[in-house]
């Protein structure tokens, strides 16, 4: 009788706890508020849309209260000016996966909403935002909506897949077949390190053959048709954005072989054509340290910002993959991969030298070439 008693109360407690957790309806309890009060932007807020990359739009709202039934998740969504908000044109979380009741959403974003709600590329128009608040399943929208105004990009509906460098200042002149290939960096963004003509014109085709579309660059911004001029005869660094239409020139001045060891530039590696630098013959002697031979290495390279304009901006091209090995013949390509870094250092990203190349003459070359990784060579 004893151990009858105590499975019923075994019993009678899950059961009190089972029913203690469901609302009236029998459900677990998912308990949730709807978002009351948006807080930013204000209502018809008016955003003319910057290219820069850091340019963004602060969304904030009230939290829910959900004191009782633990944290709620925030997303915020947009819907067209006459829409409902039952099936929302664009949805995505707030900062910090959800948990934050703000939400900063990028220029680059806002560029995109817009065009899906039908605004044309440098157009203005109106959409609403809100905020939706969930718990499991469970999802409320917010009290509140506001309008927002936002005046778009100069960018492009029909995205180039590939993008090349032709016409009489460039490297591969008039003829289409060897117009110089831009490296894809993301969808619809491009980089390309060429050389050009001062005073002769250039464009950029999304194709080598047939009648493909010609684009050209003036004030910032791409644009259909025409062509272009630099004043001065170089190699540049161009980024062609089609999502907004934006442009940026940078001369580059000199890439250097930098020694971490003496903390300077041994000697330079000058352009040869096609996104490659190479300098041949060059010697690197390791310094001698109390703990051995010091191999350590990098590149620099200088720019000129806005075509020339500016005065000159030291970047570093070091390693990729973050070793600090010394490499042996039979290393991986990915060894040699570099990467872009604008704040410079003595010894941060570097690499090191095989043994066999102290004090040996060597060729030392930088390829930033399409159709494959930004990488480097050090042969005998």
């Amino acid at each position: 009788m004893k151990k009858i008693l105590i499975r019923l109360t075994v019993i009678a407690s899950l059961f009190l706890a089972l029913t203690a957790c469901e609302d009236d309806g029998g459900d677990v309890d998912t308990r949730l508020a709807a978002v009351s009060i948006l807080t930013e932007p204000l209502d018809g807020k008016e955003i003319a849309l910057e290219t820069s990359a850091g340019a963004s739009t602060y969304f904030e709202w009230e939290y829910a209260n959900v004191e009782e039934s633990g944290t709620a998740v925030y997303q915020i969504a947009f819907d067209k000016a006459d829409g409902d908000f039952s099936d929302p044109v664009y949805l995505t979380s707030a900062d910090n996966n959800g948990l934050y009741n703000n939400a900063t959403i990028t220029h680059k974003q806002l560029n995109k909403i817009a065009g899906m709600m039908g605004i044309g590329s440098s157009e203005t128009g109106s959409f609403k935002w809100t905020v939706f608040s969930s718990k499991g399943l469970k999802m409320l929208k917010g009290g509140e909506e506001r309008s927002i105004t936002i005046t778009r990009l100069a960018g492009f509906a029909d995205l180039p897949v590939d993008v090349y460098v032709t016409g009489e200042a460039s490297e591969g002149g008039v003829d289409l077949s060897q117009a110089h290939q831009m490296k894809a960096v993301a969808g619809g963004e491009f980089e390309t390190y060429t050389q050009l003509t001062a005073g002769e014109p250039f464009y950029f085709t999304d194709g080598t053959s047939g009648t493909p579309r010609e684009f050209y660059t003036d004030g910032g911004l791409i644009k259909e048709g025409g062509t272009a001029t630099v004043a001065t005869t170089g190699v540049y660094r161009i980024t062609l954005d089609f999502n907004t239409g934006a442009c940026t020139y940078a001369l580059v001045t000199r890439i250097g072989f930098y020694f971490s060891p003496d903390g300077q530039i041994l000697f330079d590696l000058p352009y040869v054509g096609n996104g490659i630098f190479r300098a041949e013959d060059q010697t690197v002697t390791f310094k001698q340290e109390s703990w051995g031979r010091d191999e350590r290495y990098k590149f620099r390279m200088f720019v000129k910002e806005n075509a020339g304009a500016d005065p000159e901006t030291e970047l570093e091209w070091g390693t990729l993959n973050g070793t600090d090995s010394r490499p042996t013949a039979t290393s991986p390509e990915s060894y040699y991969y570099i990467k872009l870094i604008t704040n410079v250092t003595q010894w941060d990203n570097k690499w090191k030298l095989m043994g066999d190349f102290d004090g040996v003459p060597a060729d030392y070359a930088i390829y930033l070439q399409a159709g494959q990784p930004y990488t480097h060579s050090i042969t005998k």
